[in-house]
């Protein structure tokens, strides 16, 4: 039997009196890929930055490939060294893209090889290059971010996670910034990195796009798992009605 890529078990994160995240308990296997659904505020964002070591929960064990972390309370994070590396393997792709503004497309995708896994320079142009002209952006490589869109800068955000090669992505929220009409491009990457079996992790308000490309939904709210299942099962027939209600707004609105 194979071992999942991702497991979490028990995890509990508050802030203060607000209790976040209860008792998460996901298995993800190589290659799936997961989209996670929810009211806002349900702890959809919080769980994967408790994934990504951005935030630390008070209790439960996060197994990311090789990689154990076990929280207690009185747990600390690995050194730094240690975090950037388990970070290399486990790309974030936030709601705003986080550009550096001074650097370049190009400069901006070769900037973690280069500083993080120490990549000779000329390794790293020729990564960076395949990368940008994978997200359709190879014309763009001399450009600033203040020059592009908002759907440009996303895919330059993703190309960016890419470049560490990472073996598993996350993707919080990715499309919600942008414009209704910009969308589509950044959701095409990512279909994209799905078809090429990278596991994924997607935070997402797109319905329609959850039901075509994941093979796994989770709902989440108040800081549980209503329901998992597979994606279209889900979606079409959910069986709590908690997530009957929450896709109730979507349904309506196509």
């Amino acid at each position: 039997m194979t071992t999942s890529k991702i497991e979490i078990s028990g995890l509990r994160k508050q802030f203060g009196d607000l209790v976040v995240l209860r008792d998460i308990n996901l298995k993800v296997e190589a290659g799936a890929v997961i989209a996670l659904i929810g009211p806002s505020g349900s702890g959809k964002s919080t769980l994967l930055r408790c994934m990504n070591l951005l935030v630390v929960p008070e209790g439960g064990r996060i197994r990311i490939g090789d990689d154990v972390f076990a929280f207690d309370g009185s747990a600390k994070l690995p050194g730094v060294r240690e975090q950037a590396r388990f970070r290399s393997n486990t790309g974030m792709v936030f709601q705003h893209f986080n550009l550096f503004p001074h650097m370049t497309v190009l400069q901006n995708v070769m900037e973690g090889p280069l500083s993080v896994k120490n990549m000779p320079k000329a390794e790293a142009d020729a990564l960076a290059r395949r990368l940008l002209d994978k997200v359709g952006l190879s014309d763009k490589v001399d450009v600033f971010p203040n020059k592009l869109s908002g759907g440009q800068k996303q895919r330059v955000a993703i190309a960016r996670a890419l470049a560490m090669e990472p073996s598993v992505m996350l993707f919080d929220e990715a499309t919600s910034a942008l414009d209704p009409e910009l969308v589509g491009e950044v959701l095409n990457v990512m279909r994209a990195l799905a078809a090429e079996g990278m596991t994924m992790i997607i935070v997402t308000h797109e319905i329609g796009f959850a039901r075509e490309v994941a093979d796994r939904l989770v709902f989440m709210r108040d800081g549980v798992i209503v329901e998992e299942g597979p994606a279209r099962e889900v979606i079409d027939n959910p069986k709590e009605e908690a997530t009957r209600a929450f896709l109730s707004h979507f349904h309506n609105r196509g």
